[in-house]
């Protein structure tokens, strides 16, 4: 459980694990500068301004542990709007050790995982979603996920949020006040202004809801499986992506039997392909595995990339194949992008819905990142709000279905107790997104994913 009290003084180690050149502890709490101060010698650390450097020892008795800089952050000026205080320090783990013992010695506790983050939110540093960008930030691997968690740490998403609950909330209090005047039988809240407010609200909320979509991948990468008959290429290809030579490539087919996957980054999204066993009847056991498993990463992947040879699949077989992945990428929400490859060789005949490389020359494989790109709709939506996160869609969902009943209530009359209900549904579900409702929890679910000192 993430513990309740928070005018402790908390510590941890900010830095990972393991040694480095420095390490950097981090505490925070009222107390956070005047046990510092115990074992540090240098300058008075209780008579420094905030926002400063200082070096100095800290001392175990009469010993010295080690020579650090001290970082001061007087409250509210801080991460946490609480005294913080970040000593950097060798990066030896039995000096880290030996410093987060002699700050716990002197009054502080250790830290929960996110417990940091946590007091930045209980303080009104950051809205929850906020700080759950911040645990994205740290875990983003690509300049899109960089960038995804940056906006919505800055506030983009929040405020977005905000402005419709602002409007929603003005609505709101005139269906209260002929609450106050029921027996009146008077209406203070426009009911055709009301229902222009609520749909452009549904609007804004399913664009916010279909965004995740995209979010998603740009969080954990897009799954593209290169598929195809044995010794079409499809190594050479994962190779050329890669620009390295990641798999074995050879003239003698049902080289690959297992599945090899790498990732590249396109214009900072991040791609995740897997080159795969080819597909083809077998009576060799372990090619037949890797053809099983073919079929079970084409079935996980967001993108099937099927790889032929220009100059041996003919129209009425890839019509035959185009139709049976077809079915696959209908059943599973996939994409399906056909490659012609080889084409180096000379007079070819594709299908018109094939984009044409030569894997070992290189030849269109700058083309075929773009249309990846394409596929996902990035570049259309990378100036928007992009959600990452599926308790804000579950929210979101749920906002636009108590909305939905307003505007049935409104289009079929019923009394303003009902309309009021369905609102304060609706505030509710947007206030559970930013921390303005919230449950001890929904907070110890989310904070104790964090990394301890964050």
């Amino acid at each position: 459980m993430l513990p309740t009290n928070h005018t402790e003084t908390i510590v941890a180690l900010a830095t990972p694990t393991g040694a480095g050149a420095i390490g950097v502890i981090r505490l925070s709490g009222t107390d956070a500068i005047s046990i510092c101060n115990k074992v540090f010698r240098g300058k008075d650390l209780l008579a420094q301004a905030t926002h400063t450097l200082h070096f100095g020892t800290i001392m175990d008795g009469d010993a010295i542990v080690d020579e650090v800089l001290v970082s001061l952050f007087v409250a509210p000026r801080s991460y946490t709007k609480e005294n913080v205080v970040e000593v950097s320090c060798h990066g030896s783990s039995y000096i880290i050790d030996k410093l987060i013992r002699l700050f716990v010695r002197e009054g502080a506790r250790l830290a929960k995982p996110g417990e940091f983050t946590m007091r930045a939110f209980l303080n009104g540093q950051l809205d929850l979603s906020q700080a759950e960008a911040v645990a994205d930030l740290i875990a983003s691997s690509s300049e899109a996920s960089h960038k995804v968690a940056m906006q919505q740490m800055r506030g983009g998403f929040s405020n977005e949020l905000q402005q419709l609950r602002t409007e929603l909330i003005n609505f709101a209090s005139l269906i209260e006040l002929e609450l106050d005047f029921s027996e009146e039988d008077v209406e203070f809240a426009n009911r055709e202004q009301m229902q222009q407010l609520i749909e452009k609200i549904v609007v804004v909320l399913k664009r916010l809801i279909r965004s995740f979509e995209l979010g998603n991948v740009i969080k954990t990468g897009v799954p593209v499986v290169i598929a195809g008959k044995p010794n079409v290429g499809k190594s050479t290809l994962l190779n050329a992506l890669l620009n390295e030579e990641r798999a074995i490539v050879s003239e003698i087919a049902g080289t690959t039997r297992d599945t090899i996957e790498d990732e590249i980054s396109i214009q900072g999204i991040k791609f995740r392909f897997i080159d795969t066993a080819g597909i083809r009847d077998t009576e060799d056991i372990i090619e037949a595995k890797g053809v099983e498993r073919t079929f079970e990463k084409i079935n996980q992947s967001a993108i099937i990339l099927y790889l032929y040879d220009a100059h041996e699949t003919y129209g009425h077989e890839l019509d035959k194949i185009k139709t049976e992945l077809e079915l696959i990428t209908t059943k599973n929400n996939s994409q399906l992008l056909l490659v012609a490859n080889k084409s180096d060789k000379g007079n070819h005949a594709i299908h018109p819905e094939s984009l044409t490389i030569s894997a070992l020359q290189g030849i269109g494989v700058r083309e075929l990142e773009l249309k990846l790109l394409d596929m996902i709709h990035y570049s259309e939506n990378a100036n928007e709000t992009i959600l990452t996160n599926i308790r804000h869609v579950e929210a979101l969902q749920k906002t636009a279905d108590a909305l939905a009943r307003v505007l049935d209530g409104i289009h079929n009359p019923v009394t303003s107790d009902y309309l009021a209900m369905d609102i304060r549904q609706a505030l509710h579900y947007l206030g559970e997104i930013t921390g303005a409702i919230s449950t001890d929890d929904l907070l110890e679910n989310i904070f104790s994913k964090f990394c301890i000192g964050k």
